[in-house]
């Protein structure tokens, strides 16, 4: 049952529901941080739904009203990774998850649980937004002039990946990819072979400027690596090249044999 007290829907936004703009589902248990960011996001045209305990917040979250899910990491009744894991076997929702500043081990667990991205509280919401924005941008795959979304498939030995329907198959297994671990997959599939740095891969896959002291591609390579393991030679699929970026090995017998590869 709902609990009124965890649940605030504001009915100055019902004109939303009407005019297509995204949804956001807050879950933060910091009611004055929500009313602030609910506040600022509203001005920026988003919708804003606010639930201030977990497992409430889980049942919205899985309820495909919503399109982006912000979700702090410390929570009443079932934490944020709990949420996080639940939401995750279930829903390809986007999830931005709030950490508390310092907290380097919620970050990395939340990504390694299929979070798209963190923040660390305290939030500045300008910031927020823009993170909201790059998520959902990575979640919707760009349209062509008519309106029709045709993109090409990537193969590359045993990997294939179908942009269109965001899903990867190795050797013929589907492998389980978030949102951010398919598109570093295919930035790093279409330049194999080569070293991408870190500074563009974060450009590129979380769009947004590179930090040095931002390790989430780090944490979305390991992730990688687990799901993937490593090429039938038995050599490392992916590769770190120290002080430079990542590449992805190229099959041994099967380089001429690429399809849809960049150059």
């Amino acid at each position: 049952m709902t609990d009124p007290a965890s649940d605030q829907r504001y009915g100055e936004q019902s004109g939303a529901l009407e005019t297509g703009v995204d949804r956001v589902l807050l879950i933060d248990d910091d009611r004055e941080l929500c009313e602030l960011v609910r506040e600022y996001l509203v001005q920026e045209c988003f919708y804003v739904d606010l639930i201030h305990e977990g497992r409430h917040g889980l049942e919205q979250a899985l309820s495909g009203k919503y399109d982006i899910v912000i979700l702090d990491v410390m929570l009443p009744g079932m934490n944020g990774l709990q949420v996080l894991q639940a939401i995750r076997r279930a829903s390809r929702v986007g999830v931005l998850m709030l950490t508390a500043r310092g907290e380097d081990v919620d970050r990395i667990l939340g990504l390694e649980h299929g979070a798209d991205d963190y923040l660390a509280k305290p939030v500045n919401p300008r910031e927020l937004a823009a993170r909201i924005r790059a998520v959902l941008r990575r979640l919707r795959p760009t349209s062509t002039g008519d309106g029709h979304w045709t993109p090409e498939p990537v193969e590359l030995g045993d990997l294939y990946l179908d942009q269109g329907s965001r899903t990867c198959r190795l050797g013929g297994t589907l492998i389980d990819l978030t949102t951010t671990e398919f598109d570093l997959l295919v930035a790093l599939a279409k330049s194999s072979g080569r070293v991408i740095s870190r500074k563009d891969l974060v450009r590129a896959v979380l769009d947004r400027e590179f930090s040095p002291f931002d390790r989430s591609i780090d944490v979305h390579i390991s992730n990688l690596r687990k799901k993937l393991g490593l090429l039938p030679e038995g050599v490392e699929r992916i590769r770190s090249v120290r002080n430079v970026g990542y590449l992805y090995a190229q099959h041994l017998g099967h380089a001429a044999a690429h399809r849809n590869i960049a150059p």
